[in-house]
C-alpha cells in the first residue's frame, strides 16, 4: 500500500521536533466482490498497479514486484514539482483469502521518512467481502499520520472500486508448471487451445515477451469473428504474465489482465484475473457468460497439456 500514501504522506508531513512519532491506524472497507477476488485485487501485482495511485495527479512506477513471503515490492511515486518518493513493501506473511502482513518503508532523496507494519485481515463470502487494515506507523520525518490516513483512505477506495469490476478464474491443472507455462508462452501452441469450447484463433502477429503483442481473431462456432489485441507488459518466467486486452488491433482497452502459475503437489494452479476498464464492461461480460467461457478456456489448456 506504500505507493498509495507515499506522496500524500511526504507532501503533507508536518515539521515536528518529536521524531519517531508512533500511531496505530485502522481502515475498514466492505466490498461488493467475492472473497477470492478481493484477495487477488489486494495481492496480485497487476491489480495493485491499477489502484496504486491515490489520485490522477500521481504516477506510480513499479520497479519490482514479488508477492510471496520474503519477496518485496518497490515503486516510485511521482508528482510534478516534487521529489520522487520510493516505496518498499516486504511481504512477511501471506495466508490466501485470510491475512497478509508486510513492512513498508517510505523514503525520499535517500532519507527514510517512515516505517510501518501493515496487517490486512480479509473475510467474506462468494458475494461480498470485508477488509480490515491495521497500520502500526513510526514517522521519522515529522508527523505523517494525517498523510497516511488520507493516502490509505484513497487507496482503499480505489481498491474497492477495482475489486468490484474484477473477474478471477482458477483451475488446478494436472501437469507440472514448466509444461503449463510452455503451452501458454509458445507462439505455436497458445493459439491451439486459447478460447472457449468450439472457438478457434487466427493469428496475425504474435510475440510473447515483455513489450510484445498478440494480434488475432477469435472465431466462434457460428463463424462470428472477434478481433483481439493483447499487449504484454510483464513476463516473469514460470510465475506470471501481465497484459492488456484491446478490442482489435490498437482498439480501445477493455481490461487489464494477468495469469499466475503456482506449483501445487506436482500440479499447477493457474489464476487468470481481469480488471475491466469500467463497471459497465464488467457487468456486460458477466451477462454474456465470460466466467463460464473463461473456465472453458482453462479446461482446454488442461486437455491440451495432458494429451501431449
Amino acid at each position: 500500500m506504500t505507493q498509495n500514501l507515499a506522496t500524500n504522506s511526504a507532501t503533507r508531513a508536518v515539521p515536528d521536533d518529536r521524531k519517531g512519532r508512533f500511531a496505530t491506524l485502522t481502515f475498514e472497507r466492505d466490498v461488493a466482490a467475492p472473497l477470492p477476488v478481493l484477495w487477488e485485487a489486494w495481492t496480485a501485482p497487476a491489480a495493485r498497479a491499477i489502484w496504486a495511485a491515490p489520485s490522477p495527479s500521481v504516477t506510480v512506477e513499479f520497479l519490482e514486484a514479488d508477492t510471496r513471503v520474503g519477496g518485496r515490492e518497490v515503486s516510485l511515486c511521482k508528482v510534478e514539482g516534487h521529489p520522487d518518493i520510493r516505496c518498499e513493501c516486504g511481504w512477511l506473511a501471506l495466508q490466501p483469502a485470510l491475512c497478509s502482513v508486510n513492512y513498508e518503508v517510505i523514503s525520499s532523496e535517500g532519507l527514510t521518512q517512515s516505517v510501518a507494519l501493515v496487517t490486512a485481515d480479509i473475510s467474506g463470502t462468494h458475494e461480498r467481502s470485508r477488509l480490515v487494515v491495521t497500520v502500526q506507523l513510526s514517522s521519522l520525518a515529522g508527523n505523517m499520520e494525517a498523510g497516511y490516513r488520507e493516502g490509505f483512505g484513497a487507496g482503499l477506495d480505489n481498491l474497492a472500486g477495482a475489486a468490484e469490476r474484477t473477474m478471477v478464474l482458477q483451475r488446478v491443472i494436472q501437469a507440472p508448471r514448466s509444461i503449463v507455462w510452455g503451452a501458454w508462452m509458445n507462439p505455436e501452441t497458445l493459439p491451439q487451445w486459447w478460447g472457449p469450447d468450439g472457438f478457434s484463433c487466427r493469428t496475425k502477429r504474435i510475440d510473447l515477451r515483455t513489450g510484445g503483442e498478440w494480434v488475432f481473431d477469435m472465431i466462434a462456432p457460428d463463424g462470428t469473428v472477434f478481433p483481439n489485441h493483447h499487449l504484454y507488459n510483464e513476463v516473469r518466467l514460470e510465475e506470471r504474465i501481465g497484459y492488456t486486452l484491446h478490442w482489435g488491433e490498437n482498439g480501445p482497452k477493455h481490461a487489464d489482465a494477468w495469469a499466475s502459475f503456482e506449483d501445487q503437489d506436482g500440479a499447477t494452479k493457474v489464476t487468470l484475473g481481469m480488471v475491466f476498464s469500467t463497471a459497465a464492461e464488467f457487468q456486460e461480460a458477466k451477462g454474456f457468460g465470460a466466467m463460464e467461457l473463461g473456465l472453458q478456456t482453462l479446461g482446454k489448456l488442461e486437455r491440451f497439456v495432458v494429451s501431449r
